[in-house]
């Protein structure tokens, strides 16, 4: 199996710093990233906005040109007061700098980075070149600042705020992940593996680069992905992608997130929606699937660390991490 990086833990009063790897901040923005800084205090670190979070930074559909986005991510990598790197939000600029990143501040000092979206891209690329474990989590500002408030109550943001700061903060395994919903069981069966995915379509456009998840990562790992704003055709598109690459055949299980907008098929009498596309192209491979976890565009996000070992059990709709994701300090 090939190396994992696990970051250095974090202590009650780190810094983390909110940046912006991808889009920018729009107008009117401000009160939700405010409330998502609010959260991150809560669970116990000291919290610092990057000048690149601003509503009047911005470079078409970045918050800057890829060699500032590469430049100011750099500089949080490098900085040994800040102890986690987290997106205000996704977007569609990460690809345009993944050749700009020092890899070796990474080795040197690992240190979470943790978004989804966009962001699962950015975690994905590190990961296969250095083995380090990105957070497939939360954004600030549509997450800990949006989401958390009009997608669940009190009760869950607690459990939620507990939740991150133990998986962050912690080098002992978390155990069984708490469900906000109900998951469901599209194959039964129960596996152990690395987690590995994030968004989709970002998997599939990040395989034809040179930071493409080499086959061994695959190896026995339990997948997981999400999708948005794409019709289950495109889906099953890619999901064939990747079964003609090889990693349906490599993969122990799957996990799937929350979908959002995703539109059934409808034509010749057919509606074929997200379930069935994921059955159809996994055909006779005995893989467990559990869906509708709580992970994606659309519901307040649970932590899944890059390459940290999890037990899926779809029959009894269970996710647990069996690893920490930190290392000691």
């Amino acid at each position: 199996m090939p190396t994992i990086l696990r970051p250095r833990a974090l202590r009650s009063g780190d810094l983390v710093v909110v940046t912006a790897p991808s889009g920018p901040l729009e107008p009117g923005e401000e009160p939700l990233l405010a409330r998502g800084v609010a959260i991150l205090e809560r669970m116990g670190f000291r919290v610092r906005v990057s000048p690149m979070v601003d509503p009047a930074r911005r470079r078409w559909w970045a918050a800057g040109a890829p060699a500032e986005q590469a430049a100011e991510l750099n500089t949080l990598l490098r900085d040994p007061e800040v102890r986690a790197v987290v997106a205000h939000t996704g977007g569609q600029a990460t690809i345009g700098y993944l050749d700009l990143i020092d890899l070796d501040a990474i080795r040197a000092d690992p240190k979470p980075i943790i978004g989804y979206s966009d962001i699962s891209l950015l975690n994905m690329a590190l990961h296969a070149k250095t083995g380090l474990v990105g957070f497939h989590a939360d954004l600030v500002t549509h997450g800990f600042g949006s989401d958390w408030y009009t997608l669940g109550d009190e009760r869950r943001r607690s459990e939620l705020v507990d939740l991150y700061a133990r998986v962050l903060t912690e080098a002992e395994a978390p155990g069984v992940l708490p469900a906000g919903g109900t998951w469901e069981t599209w194959r039964p069966g129960r596996v152990q593996g690395p987690l590995v995915g994030g968004l989709l379509n970002r998997l599939v456009q990040l395989q034809g680069t040179p930071f493409a998840l080499a086959a061994e990562r695959f190896d026995g790992a339990v997948l997981f992905w999400e999708e948005l704003q794409r019709p289950v055709t495109r889906i099953w598109c890619d999901l064939h992608t990747l079964r003609l690459s090889g990693v349906l055949d490599r993969i122990a299980g799957m996990v799937v997130g929350i979908p959002s907008e995703v539109a059934p098929y409808e034509g010749g009498g057919d509606t074929v929606g997200l379930r069935e596309v994921v059955l159809d192209v996994l055909g006779q491979r005995e893989i467990p699937v559990l869906a509708q976890v709580d992970f994606g565009h659309t519901s307040p996000n649970l932590p899944l660390p890059l390459g940290v070992r999890a037990d899926v059990d779809a029959d009894n709709r269970t996710l647990s991490l069996l690893d920490p994701a930190v290392a000691e300090r």
